[in-house]
């Protein structure tokens, strides 16, 4: 080990459109969502993460809370660099140091993103002090993180459902060989049950309770008995009578929202359908035997891997704690940087 390797950190990161994760020494040090509430009047950053989540759909005029990441991609650089930068000054090994040692990060991106989106990951982690950036394709970190042999020669799907984003690729021999990137994710799930609520209940919610919703009764089918998958019981939700003003609570079930969800669903699965026409034959055969993998948050929606099941006639296997396949992934090839070269972009 070299004295550069003393002084030098590693640093998986998923940078997330709606949480970022940072694993540090093969632990997760930061699991928050990606949000940064600002001062307007001096543009000053007073809370990233679950501070700023809290102060989401409550903060007076004087604070803006902001999603620095749309779509998979930075949105807004400085508030994305300053959330960086925030989320690694917590990072609890890093802060009672008496030197600021240099960042060696592996950084994952979704892998429809452009030139110039690649180049405004790399420097706003390079502004909030990495000394050297790694880039890696989602649907390859993920690969990886649910511990699938990337680099033999036979293919393998894996479809990542994460916020801004659904990532679907077919993975060969350490490259991704086709892909197919769609801005419909977890985000769309969201906005689908504030409009449904907004036009069958006259019930305006914000972003945090539809959040809620999708988690206790989000379904992506509307009978989840007939496919062996216990159902929720009916959710309660309070909000804003959209005709009165007055303060109303309506109870929910899972069907409803299962109704709500499909059209985003639909399109996740055509989607699936146009990235299976377009695999070779030789790697769909492969495909055929060992099915499709699930990662991201997104994947966790009750029935969607049944769903998926049924419509492509393959087997569907969600990966265990979806939410972090991504950055397990990217933080193994961070430890084994010079073994998988090949599958960081360059």
């Amino acid at each position: 080990m070299g004295l550069f390797d003393f002084f030098t950190e590693d640093i998986a990161i998923d940078l997330g459109t709606a949480n970022t994760l940072i694993i540090h020494n093969g632990k997760v040090v930061v699991d928050e969502p990606s949000i940064v509430a600002t001062e307007l009047k001096t543009g000053k950053v007073i809370a990233v993460g679950n501070k700023a989540r809290q102060m989401q759909g409550k903060a007076h005029k004087g604070i803006e809370t902001t999603r620095p990441l749309k779509d998979g991609v930075i949105a807004d650089f400085a508030a994305a660099e300053q959330m960086i930068k925030e989320f690694i000054k917590s990072i609890p090994s890093l802060k009672n140091r008496f030197w600021t040692p240099a960042l060696r990060m592996v950084i994952c991106i979704p892998s429809g993103i452009t030139e110039v989106e690649k180049r405004a990951v790399r420097d706003s982690a390079e502004i909030a002090g990495a000394k050297e950036v790694h880039l890696i394709h989602e649907p390859m970190a993920a690969a990886i993180g649910m511990s699938i042999e990337v680099r033999e020669p036979k293919g393998n799907m894996i479809i990542d459902i994460g916020g801004g984003t659904t990532e679907i690729a077919v993975l060969s021999l350490g490259g991704i060989v086709k892909d197919k990137s769609i801005k419909v994710a977890g985000d769309n799930f969201t906005s689908d049950i504030e409009y449904f609520m907004r036009k069958n209940h006259n019930l305006v919610i914000g972003e945090r309770s539809a959040e809620k919703i999708k988690i206790n009764v989000g379904s992506a089918l509307k009978d989840l008995r007939a496919n062996d998958i216990e159902e929720p019981e009916n959710w309660d939700v309070q909000g804003r009578d959209q005709a009165s003003g007055k303060p109303k609570a309506v109870s929910i079930s899972y069907q409803e929202i299962a109704g709500a969800l499909d059209a985003s669903i639909r399109q996740i699965e055509d989607a699936i359908m146009q990235a299976l026409a377009m695999t070779p034959p030789e790697l769909a055969a492969d495909i055929y035997k060992n099915g499709i993998y699930l990662a991201g948050g997104g994947a966790m929606l009750r029935g969607l891997a049944a769903r998926i099941k049924n419509k492509t006639d393959l087997p569907v296997y969600v990966g265990e704690d979806p939410l972090r396949a991504v950055v397990r992934g990217t933080d193994h090839v961070l430890r084994n940087i010079e073994e998988y070269d090949a599958v960081l972009m360059k």
